[in-house]
């Protein structure tokens, strides 16, 4: 889907949705599942290793998450907030992923105010929902201000459409 950095990375059988292989599971906050630690065919697991050196990465308070822009905005303040564990996607996570994804949240909305924008009444965070992942490793939009979104973006980052799910309906999913 737009707006991610690189191509898909779904050709290594690290990348699915199938069992932790156990390799970085429970960083910090002490999420068990869901993480498979490196994939070197994965441009974001390249990212949050410091692999890829035309990304810039930005301050983040958590260490076992980075931030970095969009390379394709959907909004003037578009960021995205990675695991440095690969997680496939928002569909491999349980109810014990809740702490990993309020620490991106944090993230995002921190991200948001060091770079000058503050009315977080006004931006969208969310995941899109496989088969609409352009890359295989969970992340985070964070787009601001929402009420800038233009017409292609209003589509791509949908609140309760099939392809996007927002950060806080995930909780919500999560919870339950």
């Amino acid at each position: 889907m737009a707006g991610e950095e690189g191509g898909r990375s779904g050709s290594s059988p690290a990348t699915g949705p199938g069992p932790d292989t156990g390799a970085g599971a429970g960083a910090a906050g002490g999420e068990a599942g869901g993480g498979s630690g490196y994939d070197s065919k994965c441009i974001f697991c390249r990212i949050t290793h410091g692999e890829e050196p035309g990304t810039e990465l930005l301050p983040c308070e958590h260490e076992d998450l980075v931030c970095f822009r969009d390379i394709r905005p959907g909004a003037p303040h578009h960021y995205l907030v990675v695991p440095k564990i690969h997680f496939g996607n928002c569909k491999t996570l349980k109810r014990e992923h809740i702490p990993l994804v309020e620490r991106m949240m944090a993230a995002g909305k921190n991200i948001l105010q060091r770079n000058q924008f503050t009315d977080l009444n006004d931006i969208r965070m969310g995941f899109h929902r496989p088969p609409f992942c352009s890359v295989d490793h969970l992340h985070l939009h964070v787009l601001a201000p929402a009420s800038r979104l233009g017409f292609v973006s209003r589509m791509v980052y949908r609140r309760s459409s099939y392809w996007f799910v927002t950060a806080e309906q995930l909780m919500e999913r999560l919870k339950a």
